[in-house]
């Protein structure tokens, strides 16, 4: 099941984190994975490089995805080499934690072009090759701050929340066009982003989440993957929440 034989798959974000292990998870599948870096190609190819060792398929592709001429450009020539693109997963994204009061514009502005503009545009281009053969797989990664909140994180739970009006908006769009358009929304995950937590901080989060204890990237990475598959092909439009019952 969820076998990915014969697709290519843009993973943006994924030098680290949940973007590598979704990177890993799609080509463990069969899927030929491109490693989008903003930073760090070093990184990404290294995660393609470990994911060949394997007997996967992948290759590395740089741009931010902040730069809409650039993105664009990246993924038009990513279909063009593979005469097709059928799975985006939006992961790439950053987080600025702060209070309301003491939130700078400059920050806002760059969640916002990040996390937000960003993904519509990867999608926007990723989606014209899925049209054409009238198969697709769109993946935002939203978060559980996105539905619940969460204190100084007002800016970043924006975002999030944000992209699951444009996960159901462009379910909507492209349905006609068998595209599917889902979004998954961690909990919170063992990453990069999350390393400054203490243990005592991750005892007390353990408290508040049903299944006892934080998730890791391949949790999520999993979900991606199902999203990805054919046998997700009547799932459209939902938000599929990893987060062990922090929110339900």
């Amino acid at each position: 099941m969820f076998k990915l034989e014969g697709r290519v798959a843009l993973v943006t974000g994924g030098s680290r984190g949940i973007g590598r292990a979704c990177c890993e998870a799609l080509a463990a599948q069969g899927a030929t994975v491109v490693v989008n870096y903003a930073k760090g190609e070093d990184k990404a190819r290294e995660v393609a490089d470990a994911i060949v060792k394997a007997g996967g398929k992948a290759e590395i592709a740089g741009f931010d995805v902040s730069d809409t001429k650039a993105t664009e450009a990246a993924i038009e020539e990513i279909a063009k080499r593979h005469g097709r693109l059928d799975v985006l997963v939006a992961n790439a994204g950053i987080a600025i934690d702060g209070l309301l009061l003491r939130l700078k514009e400059e920050d806002l502005a760059r969640l916002f072009d990040v996390n937000v503009r960003g993904a519509i545009v990867c999608a926007r281009a990723a989606t014209r090759p899925m049209m054409k053969a009238k198969w697709g797989r769109v993946i935002f990664l939203s978060s559980v701050v996105g539905e619940m909140g969460n204190v100084g994180q007002t800016a970043y739970a924006a975002t999030k929340a944000a992209l699951l009006g444009v996960t159901k908006s462009i379910a909507r769009e492209y349905a006609s066009r068998n595209i599917t358009v889902n979004a998954v929304a961690p909990g919170y995950i063992d990453t990069d982003m999350t390393s400054n937590i203490t243990d005592a901080m991750k005892e007390q989060l353990a408290k508040l989440i049903p299944l006892g204890r934080t998730g890791s990237a391949k949790d999520v990475a999993a979900a991606c993957a199902y999203l990805a598959s054919e046998e997700a092909g009547y799932v459209t439009g939902q938000v599929l929440r990893v987060n062990g019952g922090m929110y339900v």
